[in-house]
């Protein structure tokens, strides 16, 4: 049996690609924000429903700009959760900033909000929230802390492209959203992301961030770095942006059968969107728990003696990291220590066939 992975990267056409490719080697503008990247940026921003999109080459880059657009004094504290990739709380040390670490809310697993208070200081900065699994933090709450107590708000939305909250688009809460578009998401640039703000006085910062901080031959005016998205990746997104709804929709055909078939098993919770909010489709956890005869590790071992690559996301957690034992303040996180030992994303994507995804449910029944 291949081996299922627990994504694939949605491609287009070949034919289509290289037709869009094409017109790159005839003007040779490869990077520097050529037509194609204009073009994508100018429709992400109805995609997104958001005022401003700035491009980047990849998404860690884009938060670490978002980060330095905020303007942070130095060595101030930034709070986020463990429970995301590494590079959210990276970007905060590579900004000079401290993480400290919130627990998490355990349906959503995003940042609990009824816990950050706890941790401001008078060296708080700013909140650094991650929409995970596709789950959006609770924006209103975090947007009456940060009021409250004069912080900036940074959203990670690596998992929430298209995303919106009461129809309204979810780069468009906080002061700046970084999307990514690796290709494991659900719309990808191969590599890539973008920053997503509504201030539009921030564009002329990001670009200068982004470009090293040249204004033109002669003129440089800020110590920024490469952050520019090439024109062949800017060619992707254009032609991932014609298909990637069509991708939601057999995204979504899937959630309703592992929906219909795991939600009958004992010791598997399904986390379901909140209301008035749509779902991105980028991951699919299940949380396994007492009475489900086997633990998380074990099930997992199952899959992989099986060639079905599902995922520990996120385990270890960020504070389990030997870079940040000791060095990085944290408030209890006893719900991310359990959730860390109970997740499984299983394989999700579009062309998954009716066949694996059976297979995956008698797996999980113990059928198998």
């Amino acid at each position: 049996m291949d081996k299922i992975y627990v994504t694939r990267p949605l491609l287009p056409d070949l034919d289509n690609y290289i037709s869009e490719v094409k017109d790159i080697f005839d003007s040779r503008w490869l990077t520097n924000m050529g037509v194609k990247h204009n073009e994508l940026e100018t429709k992400l921003k109805d995609v997104l429903k958001v005022p401003n999109v700035s491009l980047f080459n990849n998404g860690t880059i884009a938060l670490l700009t978002a980060l330095k657009a905020m303007d942070l004094p130095f060595g101030s504290e930034v709070i986020t959760t463990p429970f995301t990739f590494a590079a959210t709380p990276h970007c905060i040390v590579w900004n000079n900033c401290k993480p400290v670490f919130c627990d998490i809310e355990p349906n959503t697993m995003t940042i609990d909000s009824d816990k950050i208070e706890s941790l401001i200081t008078p060296n708080t900065s700013a909140i650094l929230g991650v929409h995970v699994y596709g789950f959006p933090c609770d924006v209103e709450k975090i947007d009456k802390i940060a009021k409250k107590h004069n912080l900036k708000v940074i959203y990670d939305a690596a998992h929430t492209f298209s995303t919106e909250i009461d129809g309204q688009g979810i780069g468009t809460f906080g002061d700046i959203t970084m999307f990514s578009f690796h290709a494991t998401k659900l719309f990808n640039t191969i590599e890539g992301g973008c920053l997503t703000y509504n201030d539009e006085n921030l564009k002329r910062r990001i670009y200068n961030l982004r470009n090293f901080g040249i204004q033109s031959e002669e003129v440089v005016e800020d110590i920024g770095i490469n952050g520019k998205m090439n024109e062949f990746q800017a060619a992707m997104g254009l032609e991932n942006l014609k298909i990637f709804e069509k991708e939601k929709q057999n995204r979504a055909r899937i959630k309703q059968y592992y929906d219909n078939n795991l939600s009958k098993i004992k010791g598997i919770r399904i986390p379901q969107m909140p209301k008035d909010t749509t779902n991105s489709y980028q991951y699919y956890p299940i949380i396994i728990e007492k009475p489900y005869p086997l633990n998380r590790d074990e099930l997992y071992n199952v899959f992989k003696s099986k060639n079905i690559m599902v995922r520990k996301y996120f385990y270890p957690a960020c504070n389990d990291f030997e870079c940040y034992k000791g060095s990085v303040i944290t408030g209890d996180l006893s719900v991310v220590n359990e959730m860390k030992h109970k997740v499984l994303c299983l394989p999700y994507y579009g062309t998954l066939t009716q066949t694996d995804i059976e297979t995956i449910c008698e797996i999980l029944k113990g059928e198998l």
